[in-house]
């Protein structure tokens, strides 16, 4: 319980996002050193200097990760830490991940395949169809992706109970903490989605509503699925706020063609003149782009490497369970410092062990 209190208090921190929180544990090894770091020390660390290490005050802040830990108890929540095994493989990956995740209900999120299906609050007639028809097409040709979305109005609203209609699991990411509920007309739909799925956010739960806080919830939308999926959108709005995260975290994006001139498909007849995403018209074209039907898994090879050292060994045996695993995280898992893991990381490359990935990712070379 006290590790857990540490990892809410490094989330709690003012002024230190997740990319400087990562940093400090790298450099110094787990949440709870760098409360007992000292300043000194802290301010060395690369990206942080004195202004930032001022900011880490332990009596302050641990007081206010007490509260938090103590309405996660109450309430039954679950916590992901960025490194947990149990957190969205796909979310790490980014520099700007969550330190934590506040989970109510039940979910594995590395287990399946995911999607995120969002659009417009104001949806229409032909919006509301091709988001029920997608769903229950996946379904129906034999797929159970989690659906994600945000619990808004229209698609969101769509997304979630059209998962639910079909069995399927779904997920909502929220904009506000679990001690509240946003809209307040969809309280209902949130209990059904915790009996097939979960809610999550990165918001303890004081945090105030506010509309900067779901631009930054549509970043996890984009980032934990394998797709984003627009249904309906206008020429502005916060599913092309999605649409362009999942651009840059290189995440596929998937649309409906609107009708030139139609005010509520402007935004997905932009993204595809841009060529920031596909045109679908129905699950097929999604199963066909997304090669579903294609996809076998494959065991892990429990390849012997011979000429390994001792550190060496440490993580091709992790990366031999995970198969892929942040550098964070190998650094977490094997007790080695953040400097000793990229050394003997670029060691194994150079043997031709391991391969780097995207967002400081690593895996075994098969």
């Amino acid at each position: 319980m006290e590790e857990l209190l540490y990892k809410i208090a490094i989330s709690l921190l003012p002024g230190v996002g997740p990319i400087k929180a990562r940093s400090l544990i790298s450099y110094v090894g787990s949440p709870e050193q760098v409360f007992k770091e000292k300043q000194s020390t802290l301010q060395k660390i690369p990206g942080i200097g004195q202004f930032i290490a001022s900011k880490i005050k332990p009596d302050e802040v641990l007081k206010k990760a007490e509260e938090e830990l103590q309405f996660i108890n109450d309430n039954k929540i679950k916590t992901l830490f960025y490194l947990d095994k149990e957190y969205p493989k796909k979310l790490v990956q980014n520099d700007d991940a969550p330190l934590l995740l506040y989970m109510l209900g039940e979910m594995n999120f590395n287990s399946k395949k995911i999607i995120s299906i969002v659009g417009t609050r104001s949806m229409s007639h032909y919006g509301n169809d091709n988001c029920n028809n997608l769903v229950q097409g996946l379904k129906s040709q034999g797929f159970d992706p989690v659906i994600v979305s945000g619990l808004a109005y229209g698609v969101d609203y769509c997304a979630h109970t059209s998962a639910l209609k079909n069995g399927l699991q779904t997920v909502a990411v929220l904009g506000h903490g679990l001690s509240t509920m946003y809209p307040a007309a969809h309280r209902e739909l949130a209990k059904k989605i915790t009996k097939n799925g979960a809610l999550i956010t990165e918001f303890p739960f004081k945090a105030k509503i506010d509309p900067s806080n779901f631009v930054k919830r549509n970043r996890i939308v984009a980032a934990m699925s394998e797709a984003v999926i627009v249904v309906e959108s206008a020429a502005k709005g916060g599913s092309l706020i999605t649409a362009e995260y999942a651009v840059q975290y290189a995440r596929d994006v998937y649309t409906f063609p609107g009708r030139v001139g139609d005010k509520s498909s402007e935004g997905c007849n932009f993204l595809i003149k841009t060529n920031r995403a596909a045109l679908i018209e129905n699950a097929n074209d999604l199963i066909y782009n997304l090669r579903w039907e294609k996809s076998k898994h494959k065991p892990v090879q429990n390849t012997i490497f011979t000429e390994l050292t001792n550190d060496e060994q440490k993580i091709v045996d992790l990366l031999q369970i995970e198969q892929t695993v942040n550098v964070d995280v190998i650094a977490y898992d094997t007790k080695l410092p953040i400097n000793m893991v990229l050394a003997t990381l670029f060691n194994l490359e150079f043997k031709g062990v391991v391969k780097s990935l995207p967002g400081r990712m690593y895996s075994l070379i098969k």
